[in-house]
């Protein structure tokens, strides 16, 4: 195994699938979203494409860091947590850069707090 093999999967979750991280993600958006009173995005595609990011970001690192900026060292960005989804912006100041979490002031929140899976799914299809 070369040096880069081994760090790639230390760096994976073996018991996470992606379709597993996927529902862990979805499940955790619809649950944070209850407990702050916040809101997905009124397109629920964004809301998929985010999910769809925190989950592969699960996947891969290990943790849900934000899909939605770009960073020089995602390992390194992981440890830090700062934009470990729900970011410390999210967290202070109910302020989220993917707008996955939507104060109802918000001019792009919708009415919903739930996704289907199978949407999500859709959306991912969509995108390939």
């Amino acid at each position: 195994m070369t040096a880069n093999t081994e760090n790639q999967t230390e760096n994976q979750n073996p018991n996470l699938s992606g379709d597993s991280a996927l529902k862990l993600m979805r499940n955790f958006s619809q649950k944070y979203a209850k407990q702050t009173g916040t809101y997905f995005c009124a397109d629920l595609s964004v809301t998929s494409v985010v999910i769809e990011g925190l989950a592969k970001h699960k996947e891969e690192l290990g943790a849900p860091l934000c899909p939605c900026r770009h960073y020089e060292d995602k390992e390194a960005e992981v440890k830090q947590g700062y934009w470990n989804c729900p970011c410390v912006p999210m967290r202070e100041r109910k302020e989220c850069h993917c707008m996955l979490f939507l104060t109802e002031d918000h001019d792009f929140a919708g009415e919903e707090q739930d996704i289907d899976l199978d949407y999500i799914k859709e959306v991912r299809e969509t995108m390939g």
